[in-house]
């Protein structure tokens, strides 16, 4: 762990979705191996909490907008006077299929992908002029495998993944360390909301929101891209590529149990 602690103490570090959850986590975390951490989140009073309580600073804005990002990024380089960690953690969740509403779709795509796709086309320039910089994905178990009952979450999760990994292959040369972070069941408020699909599949194995940042610091450890917090995870995924029509018949038979559960 001494190489993780190291590697934060003084780092100037940004939360995105902050306020609670995981976000909450990595905040209180990183500010107690001694980074310096400014907590962005929709919710301006939850955010400031969060920071009173870690010693940080908070900052209200929409990390999925090219306006939010800005004022995210201005802000952080204001109070940390750099970034060293930027945790693009915020996520939304909506449920539904082809049928969910197109602005459904839109917000998991502008807040699951988008978000970070900005944030790296903001801080990349100084991180690679500085020969340094350390993106942190939230991503999901779900964009290595699926989600029943939220197409729009699985299928940008898959493309949050694929960003963070394009950015680690080509970059990684130059100093930029990337990690995604893909837990499955997390007990945070957006598991709550999953309704009966999500607890059926996810309730039983579902983990702390500390236990999701133990396991990105073991990572940072480690030097590791990928983080599993469930580490049963690896072996689903392996199946997925390997057996491809194996899993898909799995997922299906869940799914069907699901409907019987009338979820």
């Amino acid at each position: 762990m001494s190489r993780a602690v190291d590697a934060v103490a003084g780092a100037g570090v940004v939360v995105t979705g902050g306020a609670g959850g995981i976000g909450a986590a990595l905040a209180r975390r990183f500010a107690a191996e001694g980074a310096r951490v400014l907590v962005a989140d929709l919710d301006g009073d939850a955010a400031r909490a969060v920071a009173d309580e870690v010693g940080g600073t908070a900052v209200a804005t929409d990390a999925a907008t090219e306006d939010g990002v800005a004022r995210l990024v201005a802000a952080a380089r204001d109070a940390l006077g750099a970034i060293d960690v930027f945790c693009a953690n915020a996520g939304v969740a909506p449920t539904g299929g082809p049928d969910a509403a197109e602005a459904d779709w839109a917000l998991a795509w502008e807040v699951n992908v988008m978000a970070h796709v900005r944030a790296a086309r903001a801080l990349l320039p100084d991180w690679l002029a500085r020969g340094r910089g350390h993106f942190v994905a939230t991503v999901s178990a779900a964009g290595l495998l699926t989600s029943l009952g939220s197409a729009p979450y699985s299928v940008t999760k898959h493309g949050a993944l694929a960003f963070a990994e394009w950015l680690s292959a080509t970059y990684r040369h130059r100093g930029i360390t990337v990690q995604a972070v893909c837990p499955q069941g997390v007990r945070t408020r957006m598991l709550a909301e999953t309704g009966p699909a999500g607890q059926l599949i996810l309730g039983p194995s579902a983990i702390a929101p500390e236990q999701v940042v133990d396991s990105l610091f073991a990572a940072m450890a480690d030097g590791r891209f990928l983080v599993l917090p469930h580490q049963e995870v690896a072996g689903y995924y392996a199946t997925r590529a390997t057996e491809p029509d194996r899993w898909i018949a799995g997922m299906n038979k869940l799914q069907r149990k699901i409907e019987q559960a009338g979820g």
